[in-house]
């Protein structure tokens, strides 16, 4: 299982890659259905689309749910490259996403245990499992460096 986790992790992070050419910040989001098939695969496009609900698991959740005409994503799993935000958090609930698989915590914003912890939260009608840290260098390191390269042409 866990080379699964690694091989469609990687479809996240490739994703992310795009995101990162287009000058978004590099997170990338692969939906998957129980039976291994790839449901949508998105990355940022929050400055591109001048949207701020933009974000990769949003567009990964609209794809699929546009491709199976039905916004419950029942028996899904969700690969992204980053930990959730509230707000995408929110989404994959309502969307009963059966799992989240991510990269790497975020220490700002992350809503699946860094920050805030809605994936257990007994008051909400779903708690989706939680796997983390998988690829969680590659996928830290290409937040690091996007943000470092941001900070470094702001000095020029």
């Amino acid at each position: 299982m866990h080379d699964n986790h690694l091989k469609l992790m990687q479809l996240a992070i490739n994703e992310a890659i795009k995101a990162g050419q287009n000058d978004e910040v590099p997170v990338g989001a692969a939906l998957v259905a129980e039976s291994g098939k790839i449901l949508s695969l998105a990355h940022n496009s929050t400055i591109n689309l001048s949207d701020p609900t933009a974000h990769a698991e949003i567009l990964a959740l609209r794809m699929a749910a546009k491709k199976l005409l039905n916004y419950r994503l029942l028996n899904t799993t969700l690969y992204v490259t980053v930990e959730p935000c509230i707000m995408c958090m929110g989404a994959i609930i309502h969307a009963r996403v059966s799992r989240i698989v991510f990269g790497t915590n975020d220490p700002r914003w992350g809503a699946a245990g860094s920050i805030y912890n809605f994936t257990n939260d007994p008051r909400l009608n779903h708690q989706p499992e939680v796997i983390g840290g998988i690829c969680e260098h590659e996928c830290r390191r290409l937040i690091q460096n996007f943000f470092r390269s941001k900070r470094n042409s702001t000095m020029i």
